[in-house]
């Protein structure tokens, strides 16, 4: 049937037979359900027109439209044969040439997308999708705000990620206002650290040992004076003769009290464990060398003690030398604020002689009474509390500590934690190595258990079983990682920063060139580094030296980290800490200085055969030292290897101009200069300047150098010459001839630890 047939075909009436079709259904109802379905087709038609319309029409600036003819189903054929439309038949044919604009993800996509209330949840390092799904907005959209910017459109995509300031810029000129994403927020943990118990009940105090410091200048008999009260010989063990660890010892008096020493250090590097000292001592006694009086070390002590609040005794040491003075240490104390008994003070004052015991009763008499006016007590009953004094790892017993105990009393089998780390106590030793079941408040012990090292200066707290410790270090390793993350947050920030505001210079210098000639700048400037390795690019910059720092124990590798702290010579030499830590220099230690082409400094620690061969067979040094001063002297030694050489002029001869005249020689006239030597000789195989009025006006070598008439080489102090230049200068009477050579010199990095 034509279509004007079938267009013309009457409609059958309500009473026709024909009306009715072998099934039952109505011819009529037949006939509507077509004429409905052609109108629905149109509409859908009409529709998919307009849609690929406007979506050609926004994609003509980023892509060409290559319409393609569909060879199944022209739309001619769809026209004239309506009987084979299906439903979306109309709208698969439209779309495709470019099916790809409009998918069915993007459409579901689109049906998801949030609608904004005029404000737009921002967060960090958002790509364009990321930003138009936020905004409720089109892709196209933020395309067209960025028109309107700096911003280069030809090197964003979809998934290119945009800097924070671009976002906040289009959420802006969109009309709309931001606020930044909150970070998914964990689900807050229940603190389950570990704390002090509430002061205890005055009634169940006893009285404790008193904890004394000794504290004063290096060399100024500390340790000797503790040897003559305990009758050992540490100081003949201690390298160089000076004390490198901080210890704790028990002292029995003749009159049955007991007083608890604190050897710490006198060095200068030491000042930090100096100042732990304090903090869990009763009373410090000041030891200051009758013939030195009051030194850095010193002050520093007296600091220390006033920081902490605690009390004073002065031991006058060395009274035994002539050269004595015991008065005028007590008046230079007055300078401090320490002032002695027979001034009017509360300091009591002891002249004593370590080296011969002399006096050293009467020095313990005086703080066995100043300890009972403070009146020392603690609680011995409960859980235990207290402060770590040293610790380290020890081959044959694992980390070990020794720790003054404040509270309680600790027995074998006891659960402590300290830091992040715990113990459940397996063996406990007095100052002498020997072992003991108890140690009550004030008493010293060593402590063995540990699972790892914890830090000198952490407090000790005991708990009720292992599972609460591992409840505390689990909360406190992270809180340690909060905090870390925090400043590594605000560490990335900055460095974000810096690096945009780099890359926005370079792309400034380069935006007058095209992507091509960008590219060949760029691959110049990066050549050298592309084929190398890392160790040949770290070898590069000289100017650096990486550092691995192995103590024995935890306070010796504090001491050199603060020393290193105070290094302000980066600009000459750079220097930089990849790694520290305790024990014996390890393979890995030696594999890490590879990397980064570094040096191993090594502090009462040990080096096997084994890591020494493989150290030299990395080309890794390894640097052992017992003496703190003496590791500093090496470092900078090292600091100064990585410094380029100066040169340095010598003066060798000096000549006065007495007189100018010129030369022809051919078609130039050449200036020439009478001169006396002053000083030293002339020699024109050297290097010559020339000074007028202070200043150095040129710098080269002679033309000719002339004895009378005779061309010469050296001319010698009195003798008198003709000189020219290798330039045209004129001379003028009074200017000077310096003959000099120039050698390269060695620096010394500039940098001054402090002792």
């Amino acid at each position: 049937m034509s279509i004007r047939r079938w267009r013309s075909a009457p409609v059958p009436a309500a009473g026709d037979p024909r009306a009715e079709s072998q099934g039952g259904v109505s011819l009529r109802e037949e006939m509507n359900r077509g004429l409905i379905l052609k109108f629905e087709n149109l509409v859908q038609l009409r529709g998919a027109c307009r849609q690929l319309r406007t979506l050609s029409y926004r994609k003509v600036h980023r892509a060409q439209w290559k319409p393609v003819q569909s060879s199944a189903h022209p739309v001619w054929s769809v026209l004239l044969y309506p009987q084979f439309w299906q439903k979306d038949k109309l709208i698969s044919i439209a779309l495709l040439q470019r099916r790809h604009l409009a998918t069915k993800e993007e459409t579901k996509k689109k049906k998801k997308m949030p609608l904004t209330k005029g404000e737009v949840e921002i967060k960090q390092k958002m790509t364009l999708e990321e930003l138009a799904g936020a905004m409720g907005k089109g892709i196209d959209h933020i395309y067209e705000v960025l028109l309107h910017t700096d911003i280069d459109l030809d090197s964003l995509e979809p998934d290119s990620v945009l800097y924070e300031d671009h976002i906040k810029l289009i959420v802006k000129k969109s009309g709309m206002k931001y606020k930044s994403a909150k970070l998914k927020e964990e689900k807050e943990r229940e603190n389950t650290d570990a704390v002090k118990r509430p002061p205890a009940d005055p009634a169940v105090l006893t009285p404790r040992p008193p904890v004394v410091t000794i504290l004063g200048h290096v060399d100024h008999g500390k340790t000797t004076l503790l040897d003559s009260l305990r009758k050992t010989q540490v100081a003949s063990m201690e390298a160089g003769g000076i004390t490198q660890h901080i210890g704790a010892f028990l002292v029995h008096l003749p009159s049955g009290e007991k007083i608890t020493f604190l050897d710490t250090p006198g060095h200068a590097a030491f000042s930090a464990m100096r100042a732990r000292g304090t903090h869990v001592t009763d009373i410090v006694i000041l030891v200051v060398a009758a013939e030195d009086g009051v030194m850095q070390q010193t002050i520093e002590s007296i600091q220390h003690a006033k920081n902490a609040g605690v009390p004073l005794i002065l031991a006058i040491n060395k009274c035994d030398k002539p050269e004595a003075d015991p008065e005028r240490v007590k008046k230079e104390l007055l300078a401090h604020d320490v002032v002695c008994e027979e001034f009017g003070g509360d300091v009591q004052a002891v002249n004593i002689s370590a080296l011969k015991g002399e006096n050293l009763m009467v020095l313990a008499e005086a703080t066995v009474a100043l300890a009972e006016m403070l009146e020392l007590k603690a609680d011995s009953t409960g859980l235990v509390e207290g402060t770590i004094i040293e610790s380290r790892k020890d081959k044959g017993k694992g980390p070990v500590t020794t720790a003054i105990i404040q509270r309680g009393t600790l027995r074998k089998g006891c659960v402590l934690v300290a830091g992040k780390t715990w113990a459940k106590v397996r063996f406990m030793f007095d100052e002498n190595g020997k072992a003991i079941e108890a140690a009550s408040p004030g008493i010293p012990v060593e402590i063995m258990g540990w699972k790892e090292v914890p830090s000198a200066g952490e407090e000790i707290l005991e708990l009720e079983s292992e599972q609460r410790a591992h409840e505390v270090v689990a909360w406190r390793t992270y809180v340690e990682q909060q905090e870390r993350m925090k400043r590594d947050v605000e560490v990335i920030e900055a460095k974000q920063k810096e690096h945009r505001m780099e890359y926005e210079k370079k792309q400034q210098k380069l935006a007058h060139l095209t992507w091509r000639q960008k590219k060949a700048v760029l691959y110049k400037a990066n050549k050298h580094l592309m084929f190398s390795k890392p160790k040949e690019r770290t070898e590069m910059d000289k100017n650096v030296l990486s550092v691995i720092v192995k103590g024995d124990v935890d306070g010796s590798v504090e001491a050199i980290l603060n020393i290193l702290d105070s290094y302000d010579a980066h600009s000459e030499c750079k220097l930089e800490i990849i790694h520290f830590g305790m024990g014996d220099i390890s393979e890995t230690d030696i594999s890490l200085a590879e990397a980064f082409n570094g040096v191993v400094f090594g502090f009462s620690v040990k080096a096997n055969a084994s890591i020494k061969q493989l150290a030299a067979k990395k080309g890794v040094k390894i640097k052992l030292h017992n003496i703190i001063y003496k590791l500093i002297e090496d470092l900078k030694d090292e600091l100064s290897s990585r410094l380029p050489p100066s040169v340095v002029e010598n003066t060798i001869g000096e000549a006065s101009v007495l007189d100018t005249f010129s030369v022809t020689v051919g078609k130039n006239k050449i200036p020439v200069a009478g001169c006396r030597v002053q000083k030293g000789l002339l020699d024109k195989k050297m290097k010559f300047k020339l000074i007028r009025n202070g200043d150095a006006i040129w710098k080269g070598s002679l033309l000719s150098l002339k004895h009378h008439k005779d061309d010469v080489q050296v001319i010698k102090t009195g003798m008198d010459c003709g000189l020219s230049l290798d330039k045209y200068i004129e001379f003028s009477i009074g200017d000077k001839v310096i003959c000099y050579e120039e050698k390269e010199v060695l620096q010394t990095t500039s940098w001054d630890p402090g002792f």
